[in-house]
C-alpha cells in the first residue's frame, strides 16, 4: 500500500511538473480552442490502445492528437494505422521507450530515442513527425536543444488532470478539467489502457466543454517542428 500510494505521488508531481523554456505548454491564441492529446506509452509491459477513447473520438469526428512510442506503434501496428487514416488525427512523437528521465540519457541515447520512435512510426503508419513529448515531462535545456535539433518542437502542458492514477475517477476528471481549461490549453491524457477512467469520463469533458463555447483543434493548426508556425508567431504577443 505505502508502496502504491508513494508511486501515485511520484506520478502525480511529474505530470504537474512545469515544462522548460523550449517547451510548449498552451497554443499561441486566446480563442477558445482546446487541443485533445493523448499518450500512447509502452515501457516495461506491452500496452495497447484504449478503445473506448479512440472509438468514441473517431466515431464522433472530434480532432485530437497521439503522441505515440515507438514501441507502441510497433506492438498496435494495426491500430496505429488506423489511427493515421483518419484526418483528423495527429500521430506524434513520445519517445522509443518511455523513460522518464531523460536528461540523464547521453546525448546520442536522447536522439536514438527520438529517431527511433519517429523511424518505427513512419515504417508502421506512413507519416513523419513533427512534435514531441518528453516522458513524463521532464527535460532540461540541453535535452531540448538535442530534441529541436532533429526538428522535432517541443509539447507538454499547462497543467495536468493525472488519469494513470487509479484513484483519480471518472467523475474528479471531468470535474477538473471544466475547472481547469482555459484558452489554448493542451489537455493531456492516456490512451493506452493507462488512463483508467478517462473513457468513461470523456464524452462528459466534451459536452462539458462544448457548453462553455470550446472548440476543438490540432495542434499542427497553431504549432509546427521546433517553432512555433506563421500562425503562432503573428499570435505571439498574445502568447502566455
Amino acid at each position: 500500500m505505502i508502496r502504491a500510494l508513494s508511486y501515485s505521488l511520484s506520478l502525480l508531481l511529474a505530470l504537474a511538473a512545469p515544462a522548460g523554456a523550449g517547451v510548449v505548454k498552451r497554443l499561441p491564441t486566446d480563442d477558445k480552442v482546446v487541443a485533445l492529446t493523448f499518450d500512447a506509452c509502452e515501457a516495461g509491459q506491452a500496452a495497447h490502445l484504449d478503445h473506448g477513447i479512440a472509438d468514441y473520438l473517431v466515431a464522433n469526428h472530434i480532432p485530437f492528437t497521439v503522441f505515440m512510442g515507438g514501441k507502441f506503434a510497433r506492438d498496435n501496428a494495426d491500430d496505429a494505422r488506423w489511427l493515421a487514416s483518419q484526418d483528423f488525427v495527429e500521430i506524434e512523437n513520445h519517445s522509443w521507450s518511455h523513460n522518464n528521465h531523460m536528461p540523464r540519457l547521453t546525448d546520442a541515447r536522447v536522439q536514438g530515442e527520438v529517431t527511433r520512435a519517429a523511424d518505427e512510426i513512419f515504417a508502421v503508419t506512413g507519416r513523419r513527425t513533427h512534435l514531441f513529448r518528453f516522458p513524463a515531462g521532464n527535460s532540461d535545456a540541453r535535452t531540448e536543444a538535442l530534441v529541436a535539433g532533429l526538428g522535432q518542437g517541443i509539447v507538454g502542458w499547462r497543467w495536468a488532470v493525472g488519469d494513470p492514477v487509479k484513484g483519480v475517477t471518472a467523475k474528479a476528471i471531468v470535474a477538473t478539467t471544466l475547472r481547469m481549461t482555459r484558452p489554448g490549453d493542451i489537455l493531456i491524457y492516456h490512451i493506452n489502457g493507462r488512463g483508467w477512467h478517462t473513457a468513461e469520463a470523456l464524452p462528459r469533458v466534451i459536452e462539458g466543454l462544448r457548453a462553455e463555447g470550446y472548440r476543438f483543434v490540432l495542434l499542427r493548426d497553431y504549432l509546427q517542428g521546433p517553432g512555433p508556425s506563421p500562425r503562432a508567431n503573428s499570435l505571439q504577443n498574445r502568447s502566455l
